[in-house]
């Protein structure tokens, strides 16, 4: 059976009519989610993907305000667009609607053409800033994170390990000859080795929250929380042999007959007076290490 993939509103209302109203108008275009009560309303959005939520502001106890304030204080949730619905034609309580985060006001009656249109308008919106910020987050070409995803994530990362007092660690990853790469075998077959050696990285990182991203060129980052220095070490090696392992020809490396990585990582505690830009200096010399060293290895420092 065909997943659903249409689009899915809450409507939000505590009188029965209003909903079965507005479900009859819109059941055959989206997927319809129902709640009378804002506890009911916080639920189904938890526990669904909603793309819009249609609320009635005539519930009793301004609950449709106190929800919309609700929604769009959570980061999680405050970007699903709110469309209030209302049969009072009042321009203070449409502007203070508006601009508590309603997208749109609507008032009863309502053309059913009108309603449709500009609850379609919202959410070919909604899935368009979307899809503006997942092409700002992802590296066009190897699909895993972009520098500028990483350096904001980075940077909120030092602040949380400073405020909680933990630690982070952060790799840098080169594949080794990778010019030798490019030149011999042609750039379509080295955007292709990129693209692998991103999903062997992302494959290989199990924790929920650890990062690789697409720093530039040939080269990866990859950002690990709360780990020590045994556990980065073993993941260091883990990256490594999983490139080396998938033997990935390059018969014009100087160190194997495939395509190889170095890596250096530092492990940074957060009672060290060091700036982020410091600690992503280090990495990048660890990583030097490596390579001069002989390549197809890690190297990991504690700062």
């Amino acid at each position: 059976m065909l997943e659903d993939e249409r689009s899915t509103i809450l409507i939000v209302d505590d009188k029965n009519t209003n909903i079965l109203i507005l479900n009859n108008i819109l059941k055959d275009d989206y997927k319809i989610e129902e709640a009378r009560t804002k506890e009911e309303a916080l639920k189904k959005i938890k526990i669904n993907d909603i793309d819009l939520v249609l609320i009635d502001v005539q519930m009793r106890d301004e609950i449709a305000y106190e929800l919309c304030k609700k929604i769009k204080e959570e980061p999680k949730t405050k970007r699903i667009p709110i469309i209030f619905l209302s049969s009072k034609n009042s321009e203070d309580d449409e502007e203070f609607g508006l601009n508590l985060g309603a997208i749109d006001y609507i008032i009863q009656p309502y053309s059913k053409v009108i309603l449709k249109a500009r609850i379609r308008n919202q959410i070919v919106l909604k899935e368009q800033t979307e899809l503006l910020e997942k092409l700002s987050m992802y590296d066009a070409l190897t699909n895993i994170k972009n520098r500028r995803y990483f350096d904001e994530v980075f940077k909120q990362a030092y602040s949380d390990i400073k405020r909680e007092n933990t630690n982070l660690a952060l790799m840098m990853i080169d594949i080794d000859f990778f010019k030798l790469y490019n030149d011999n075998y042609g750039h379509g077959k080295g955007d292709e080795a990129l693209r692998k050696v991103a999903k062997i990285l992302e494959k290989s990182l199990n924790r929920a929250n650890d990062l690789v991203a697409r720093y530039g060129g040939e080269e990866f980052v990859v950002l690990l929380k709360s780990i020590d220095l045994a556990g980065l070490e073993h993941i260091s090696n883990i990256l490594v042999e999983a490139v080396r392992n998938e033997n990935i020809e390059h018969e014009f490396s100087k160190v194997s007959q495939n395509i190889t990585i170095s890596l250096g990582a530092v492990l940074y505690e957060s009672d060290r007076k060091l700036d982020a830009l410091e600690i992503m200096k280090l990495a990048d010399e660890a990583l030097y290490e490596a390579k001069n060293s002989g390549r197809n290895k890690s190297i990991v420092k504690v700062l």
